[in-house]
Parts: structure tokens; C-alpha cells; sequence
């Protein structure tokens, strides 16, 4: 019966070592990992940058749109399409006001 109690008796105290090494680290990954939030001094900066690099995107899908354009009205004047030829102006014209909108919306005073 004494081993029994003994035996009991150190897996308790495992237990009790384990859940304090546990909470031990638990606290110090609490401090050490706490970082301050730097927020911005200038929130319209943040959006000014967002709106900079959603332009930028719509820009490159535009100068994608317009190459596209050249490769069909270049192929149309080899094949002599003019159904073509005429995609490709449209799809080159698209490219460009795509590729040019926030000039252009600048221009117009929206943006």
C-alpha cells in the first residue's frame, strides 16, 4: 500500500512540475513576445499609399491589356482581319485609358 501511495505520490508531483513549467513558459512568452503598436502619426498617408498601390495595379493590368492589343493588331495586318484589326484597336485604346486612369482622373479633378 505504501508503494501505491508512493507511486501516486511522485505523479502528482510531475503533474504539478509539468503544469508549472507549462505556465512558466506560457509568462514568459507573454512578455518577451509583446510588441507596442506604433500606430501611423498620418492616417490619410496610409490611404494615399493604398490608393498608390491599387492604381499601380490597375496600371500594369492596363500596360498587359495594351500589349495584348499591339500583339492582335499586328497579327490582323499579317492576316488581313478586319474584325481583328478592330478587337486590337479596342483592346489597344482599353489598354491605354486603363493604363492612364488616375492621369486621367487627376486631369478631370475626381481624384
Amino acid at each position: 500500500m505504501k508503494k501505491l501511495n508512493q507511486k501516486n505520490d511522485l505523479r502528482a508531483r510531475a503533474k504539478g512540475r509539468r503544469l508549472m513549467a507549462v505556465w512558466t513558459a506560457l509568462v514568459l512568452a507573454v512578455c518577451v513576445f509583446t510588441v507596442p503598436a506604433l500606430a501611423a502619426d498620418d492616417p490619410l498617408g496610409i490611404v494615399n499609399n493604398l490608393s498608390d498601390f491599387i492604381f499601380s495595379c490597375i496600371k500594369a493590368i492596363g500596360i498587359i491589356i495594351l500589349g495584348w492589343g499591339v500583339v492582335q493588331v499586328g497579327m490582323s495586318v499579317q492576316s488581313h482581319d478586319a474584325s481583328q484589326r478592330t478587337q486590337g484597336f479596342l483592346c489597344l485604346f482599353g489598354g491605354l485609358l486603363i493604363a492612364f486612369c488616375k492621369e486621367i482622373l487627376t486631369t478631370i479633378g475626381v481624384v
